[in-house]
């Protein structure tokens, strides 16, 4: 005898859904991936409101979160990222030799962290190899203030990622083969530049001016704002290529904004080629119009580099 079926079984998918929260607004974000095609943005939305428990919970329901694998994104001064030395020690060691190199760097107790590494290859062809690798810290609080706020929203939180490496997933889309290239975004946190190469974080550097600062009309204030990330990134660049003469960095990439001068400013100021991308020369955007102005583009930027997301580690 046939069964009657009362309930309508939820139908699951592999797809990430990346929920990043930037203050009181909620940016999602999923996309599928196709072989030989451009990955393909299947949810992308902002909601005012959507990063307290009840915005996250109402968001929840509309997206149909419990179908998605679920991550989010810290924000900017939630955690640190800090190049350190790899321990030569077996592989179910390293968090903790690498949490003893992390004592005296740390500006909180490294007793009081969350860790987690990230390896930086080294060059194949050197005669003597210096292995360095990423070490990923953050406060047990705010790692346990961040997944009660998605429990309580009743969104299972698989995964917590961080800005660099979402930015890092868009980067690897955009290199040209056999070339680093570096990326350069900015949001309320400050600017985020990122030099991937083979699909692998190389480098990450914050610097220290903000979106809202860059969309200033004032000329002289923006112009000093422009010398400041200028040389910032001229220093960044310089200590990269001294530190991997191996891989040469054929483009400096600025993520969409409304942000206005600084392309022709940093292109008349430094050695390497500067250039504006579109999230259309990376996402196929054919099933989300509203994402054609730089505006959405840059509030979901980093969700949808996380939603870009293959690993499984987590913080």
């Amino acid at each position: 005898m046939r069964r009657m079926r009362l309930f309508k079984r939820t139908v699951k998918t592999d797809a990430w859904l990346a929920l990043a929260l930037h203050g009181n607004r909620l940016a999602a974000a999923s996309v599928v991936r196709a072989a030989g095609a451009r990955p393909r943005v299947t949810l992308a939305a902002i909601i005012e409101g959507g990063a307290t428990q009840e915005g996250l919970e109402k968001a929840a329901r509309e997206l149909h979160a419990n179908i998605y694998r679920c991550s989010t994104v810290l924000a900017g001064g939630q955690y640190q990222v800090l190049a350190v030395d790899a321990p030569n020690v077996p592989a179910e060691e390293l968090r903790t030799a690498v949490r003893w190199r992390l004592k005296d760097l740390l500006d909180f107790h490294v007793d009081d962290a969350t860790i987690d590494v990230l390896d930086i290859p080294v060059d194949k062809t050197a005669a003597v190899r210096q292995h360095s690798m990423f070490a990923v810290a953050a406060k047990n609080a705010v790692i346990e203030q961040c997944q009660k706020l998605f429990a309580l929203a009743k969104i299972q939180l698989l995964a917590i990622d961080i800005p660099e490496m979402a930015q890092r997933n868009i980067s690897a889309l955009l290199e040209t083969d056999g070339r680093g290239l570096a990326l350069l975004s900015f949001d309320e946190d400050g600017g985020l530049l990122t030099v991937s190469f083979n699909g692998e974080l190389y480098l990450s550097r914050r610097i220290d001016v903000t979106l809202d600062q860059l969309l200033d009309p004032e000329h002289e204030r923006k112009h000093q704002r422009f010398e400041k990330i200028t040389l910032e990134l001229q220093r960044s660049l310089d200590h990269f290529d001294r530190q991997f003469h191996f891989i040469n960095v054929a483009r400096l990439l600025l993520a969409p904004s409304a942000i206005t001068g600084l392309e022709e400013y940093l292109s008349t100021n430094l050695y390497t080629p500067v250039a504006r991308f579109d999230l259309a020369d990376v996402f196929d955007l054919s099933g989300v119009p509203a994402l054609a102005g730089p505006v959405l583009q840059q509030q979901l930027f980093i969700a949808l580099g996380a939603a870009l997301r293959l690993e499984e580690t987590v913080l």
